[in-house]
């Protein structure tokens, strides 16, 4: 955390002194004012300067980094991480190194719980919601492939069998994964339910 204190002839100047030292700006600063001064008689005697104490705000990406990365240290998967922001609400953390599979976990369990607090993490400092996806060894392209077979295999069982096919619980990027791949079959729908993290989806035949 990059912290400073700043003084000036008046709060806003020191306000400005401590940002300027910082590179920052008031959006990404948290300020307190220590001691807002006095201008004294006749402006010279008796004058105190202004005091305030400039905090940088986390940066939600990197507070998400950290977290992940005591994470893996803790299960001691040795790592390296890339950081792939695709946009100021999405971002990809690239995952490589040894264990994978253990980090994966059976039908990429361990993986889901991981990004959901990973998520958590990132949006306790952010100003909007960002969205995390954990990506080892790129497993969530072959994920997206599985779902997609998945999606269609089950989407032919909900019409032989005339009910509605429930999934196992998935994050919201692969929900969606399924909803797409099923929005073009005029004999099924789907829907999701339940709540976080346990939402999933819901394959329902049409004029059943």
């Amino acid at each position: 955390m990059r912290e400073i204190t700043a003084t000036g002839q008046t709060v806003e100047e020191a306000v400005e002194s401590a940002l300027a030292q910082l590179k920052t700006t008031r959006d990404y600063a948290d300020i307190t004012i220590v001691d807002e001064g006095k201008k004294g008689l006749l402006g010279l005697f008796g004058a105190r300067p202004a005091i305030v104490k400039v905090t940088v705000k986390p940066d939600a990406i990197e507070t998400a980094k950290e977290f992940l990365q005591s994470v893996l240290s803790n299960m001691e998967i040795v790592s390296e991480i890339e950081v792939v922001k695709e946009d100021e609400r999405n971002v990809i953390f690239n995952i490589s190194g040894e264990k994978m599979g253990l980090l994966i976990g059976k039908r990429g369990q361990t993986i889901n719980s991981l990004q959901y607090l990973t998520q958590l993490a990132a949006n306790r400092n952010s100003k909007h919601y960002i969205t995390v996806i954990l990506n080892p060894e790129n497993y969530r392209e072959r994920r997206k492939e599985t779902l997609i077979q998945l999606a269609g295999r089950l989407a032919s069982k909900a019409q032989h069998l005339k009910k509605p096919i429930s999934l196992e619980p998935m994050p919201n990027y692969e929900r969606k994964i399924i909803h797409t791949a099923l929005s073009d079959n005029n004999k099924v729908q789907t829907v999701s339910e339940g709540e976080e993290p346990n939402r999933y989806v819901v394959i329902q035949p049409i004029g059943r």
